[in-house]
């Protein structure tokens, strides 16, 4: 009997899966026993030991207290969670600038003015062609580090902006919070519960949620606008965004933004001409036929290439370490160096890096199918 294709491919790809775990395997019993050698046992266990350095920035997570800022009486692995949580930070607010810049970018170089036109392919060919380690040092040393001292911080609407950092108006809950949202959520289901049984329409429902939402924040008010000032000892209050987290923001945003920005270009210029001249000879304009017919097709041709994108950047914050702003990776670098756990600590990197690739590529692909359902396209 002779193998079906289908049959044949699957062989092939469980041999295949099964020479990489083999090769997996052996080098990790190799190192296990090259450590044992040594003395060193693989182990965990060291995450539990009291780490013993601090960190310039950020919070962890502690057992009965909740979520606090990190001190060097902490354990390795609140170490760690603290490397975590600044990485997904950086990575987050870069991939909503890196794609607000991109697109603007991307819809300039297709733009009818010139002007308009050569400065973003300026941007895109002078970003682009430039290391991105570089771009960091240019944020960090050449921009933000010859910013005022903080004797001396300009104010800027109600934010202060000196070489410690940007100082801005930042809202802080007060205890009513966990009352207003309980009354929100309250509220929010009585409505829906109102429509479902056909005595509420939906501008009704949303207008009356509206106005009793307002109502209770006024009531109520669940935050509290937490104002900087400068004191004698530097500026206090409100939200502090570090130099170093500026720096690490800035340059990952600005670099993968020229990457989106030829993303963008390419998909909108794979939707048809004769949809553009469709959509004109209608009655609308040009701005009208790009925001309704010509970006809807192409945000579902860029979806793809921009995942791409999207993990160069969430990867690419591991260059953190030449800022010293206090990622996942320079955590690591302090921990290995410090315990000599290096196999450990790097297993333990590399699997956070994964599952925070997965999680972006799992979203953007579940919003890829929602954009196909919802258009057709």
């Amino acid at each position: 009997m002779r193998p079906t294709p289908r049959l044949f491919e699957i062989l092939v790809q469980a041999l295949l899966l099964g020479l990489v775990a083999g090769g997996v395997l052996f080098a990790l019993q190799t190192a296990r026993a090259r450590m044992a050698a040594q003395g060193i046992p693989f182990s965990f266990a060291f995450l539990f030991q009291e780490a013993g350095f601090s960190l310039s920035e950020g919070v962890t997570y502690a057992p009965g207290e909740g979520f606090r800022p990190y001190h060097p009486g902490d354990a390795y692995w609140q170490a760690f969670l603290t490397g975590f949580l600044n990485t997904l930070r950086v990575a987050l607010a870069g991939l909503f600038l890196a794609t607000f810049l991109g697109f603007a970018v991307g819809v300039g170089r297709l733009s009818q003015n010139p002007l308009v036109r050569g400065l973003a392919l300026l941007y895109v060919e002078l970003i682009r062609n430039t290391p991105l380690l570089l771009q960091l040092f240019v944020w960090y040393f050449a921009v933000l580090l010859k910013l005022p001292p903080v004797e001396q911080a300009l104010r800027l609407w109600g934010a202060w902006l000196s070489q410690r950092g940007l100082f801005l108006p930042w809202l802080e809950a007060t205890p009513a919070l966990p009352a207003f949202l309980a009354l929100l959520a309250l509220l929010g289901g009585v409505f829906w519960f109102g429509t479902r049984r056909g005595r509420l329409g939906a501008r009704w429902r949303f207008g009356l949620l509206g106005l009793f939402a307002l109502l209770a924040l006024l009531l109520w008010p669940p935050f509290h606008l937490d104002l900087p000032a400068r004191t004698p000892f530097g500026v206090r209050g409100g939200l502090e965004i570090s130099p170093e987290f500026a720096a690490l923001l800035f340059g990952l945003s600005v670099y993968t933004a020229a990457f989106i920005a030829e993303v963008v270009r390419g998909a909108i210029l794979a939707v048809p001409k004769g949809q553009w001249e469709a959509a004109l000879a209608l009655g609308l304009t040009p701005r009208q036929v790009l925001r309704q017919v010509v970006l809807p097709q192409a945000v579902r041709i860029a979806l793809p290439p921009l995942i791409n994108q999207y993990l160069n950047l969430t990867k690419n914050s591991s260059l953190a370490v030449a800022v010293a702003y206090p990622d996942l990776f320079s955590v690591y670098n302090t921990v290995a160096n410090q315990s000599g756990r290096a196999l450990e600590g790097i297993l333990i990197v590399m699997g956070v890096y994964l599952s925070i690739s997965l999680t972006i590529s799992a979203l953007v692909n579940a919003y890829n199918r929602k954009v196909v359902l919802r258009w057709g396209l």
